[in-house]
């Protein structure tokens, strides 16, 4: 899970004098929420808003709603510590601890994080305003089980696989690409942007890391190309932009009200 930094404007032409618009278009910072699976490459929830417990706890809330039931996968994130307040309100219980004094009052029970909760941490230092350094820090689960769950894919503790995906959303999304003029007026506008490349990513596009090779060479090509749910195991083909634009959505059944 990570985020990244966009920038919103929200002056219209003909709607102000030049020195208002000047005096208002200092742009509203706005953050982009991305948490992905780097096995399958498949981007598993987007939002945007500030950079706050709130959203930290709304983006792994959003994680758990669309992972199998008491799965409690290796989070990595960067240094940002609401993190460890946000999975640990979601991957926790309460546990009863155990009495220290024969007399006196039961110990009230504590809010604690699951046995099984595996989490790290890239932390990166700065020194005028360039990285100095990188600390990993592991905040749930023993170093060597992590770097052994790791190991088996040659991957050690870093968030590169979702750093490279923030380049990806940069370079489609035209609302925060750096130093362009195509950025959006309202969090609206760029929520519109960030769900079409959601599902443009998940579903439109090859992954040539995820590529399979094809045991039959009866053409020129020697790979099946897949995209990060074919997969995932969520389809069968390469969709067409045209696919996702006219695919109707069922309707979300209504919770029944007596």
């Amino acid at each position: 899970m990570d985020e990244l930094f966009a920038l919103l404007s929200a002056v219209k032409d003909g709607e102000v004098t030049e020195a208002d618009a000047i005096k208002r278009l200092s742009r509203s910072p706005h953050w982009v929420w991305v948490a992905m699976d780097p096995v399958y490459k498949l981007i598993l929830a987007v939002d945007v808003g500030d950079r706050t417990l709130a959203m930290a706890q709304h983006l792994v809330h959003q994680v758990t709603q669309v992972l199998a039931p008491d799965c409690a996968p290796l989070f990595l994130t960067d240094g940002f510590r609401e993190y460890l307040t946000a999975l640990v309100g979601h991957y926790g219980q309460w546990i009863q601890p155990e009495r220290r004094q024969a007399k006196g009052p039961k110990p009230k029970p504590r809010w604690m994080p699951l046995p099984g909760l595996l989490y790290a941490q890239v932390v990166k230092l700065y020194r005028r305003r360039r990285i100095a350094g990188v600390k990993h820090r592991v905040i749930f689960g023993a170093r060597e089980t992590i770097e052994s769950i790791l190991a088996k894919r040659g991957w050690k503790i870093n968030t590169a696989f979702i750093e490279r995906l923030n380049l990806d959303f940069r370079q489609h999304v035209a609302a925060i690409g750096r130093r362009v003029n195509t950025l959006c007026k309202h969090e609206a506008g760029l929520r519109q942007q960030l769900a079409l490349f959601h599902t443009y990513h998940n579903f439109v596009l090859p992954h040539a890391s995820l590529r399979l090779p094809l045991s039959e060479t009866t053409s020129t090509r020697r790979w099946q190309a897949r995209t990060p749910a074919m997969a995932a195991g969520l389809t069968d083909h390469i969709w067409s932009l045209r696919e996702v634009l006219r695919f109707r959505v069922p309707p979300w059944p209504r919770p029944h009200v007596e």
